[in-house]
């Protein structure tokens, strides 16, 4: 039996997971499938009851996971799943009924994010997703997370439809600038989490925009295979993909275990 870290004695154990290959494709399915899964409910109910079913869902997942206290693959993606639908419906009320530029809401979700990041740090002297062990902090994380669901999706609509660069020209561009977190933490020594939520960040106006591409009618720029299916293709691929990652954790973990 493996013992645990002074800090998981202290605080408890890891409660969101490493930012492993694994993690940042199941982010990036989660991402599509809340841009897919929002347009599809927006269409086949009244709009502000969807909007209202995405808030009881989003938080009924967050208390869920809050009461778990620990990482448990199924409960966290699920709760990342329901931000991903709520972030983009309450990203498009913003525009749509407040009339607010993308180019605002932009701005104005990237203050919410700094701000967010700021009290975390003065409260908590850490940003690290490895350090999310109590609490309060795994509020902070959940209150970041919400924050990138909602500029991701305003960015990815001020590319495609503010800036009129089309989905296909936005996904080439955020597949892009996504590589530059990924390359400086790799090759040029940048700060672990700068690096983590800059990409965070960009992993959502991405799926986005492939989701946007691939359910949005031929007339609205995309291929018209309905936000409905892609929302069902990106959350099996989601699910395949955690299902997997927890498996080979698991069997890493087995191996070493035999090895002791």
């Amino acid at each position: 039996m493996s013992s645990m870290t002074s800090a998981e004695r202290r605080e408890g154990p890891v409660r969101v997971p490493d930012p492993t290959i694994g993690f940042w494709i199941a982010k990036a399915a989660s991402t599509a499938f809340g841009e897919a899964a929002s347009d599809f409910s927006i269409r086949v109910m009244p709009p502000v009851v969807a909007v209202l079913l995405g808030f009881v869902l989003f938080a009924l997942a967050l208390g869920w996971q809050l009461s778990r206290r620990r990482y448990v693959p199924g409960v966290y993606w699920f709760t990342v799943a329901m931000v991903g639908v709520f972030g983009t419906m309450a990203a498009d009320v913003v525009h749509v009924v407040l009339g607010l530029p993308y180019a605002v809401t932009t701005v104005a979700y990237a203050a919410v994010l700094a701000g967010v990041f700021l009290l975390w740090w003065r409260t908590e002297r850490t940003l690290s997703v490895h350090e999310v062990r109590t609490t309060r902090r795994e509020l902070f994380y959940w209150a970041a997370v919400v924050a990138t669901f909602a500029l991701g999706t305003a960015a990815g609509d001020l590319a495609a439809v503010g800036l009129h660069l089309g989905y296909v020209p936005s996904i080439l561009l955020f597949a892009v600038l996504i590589l530059v977190p990924a390359i400086g933490y790799r090759f040029l020594h940048w700060n672990g989490i700068l690096a983590f939520w800059v990409a965070y960040v960009l992993t959502r106006p991405l799926g986005a925009s492939v989701a946007d591409w691939l359910g949005k009618p031929v007339a609205e720029g995309g291929i018209g295979v309905g936000s409905g299916w892609v929302a069902l293709a990106f959350v099996v691929a989601m699910v395949a993909v955690v299902a997997v990652t927890v498996s080979l954790v698991r069997s890493r973990r087995a191996t070493a275990a035999i090895a002791e």
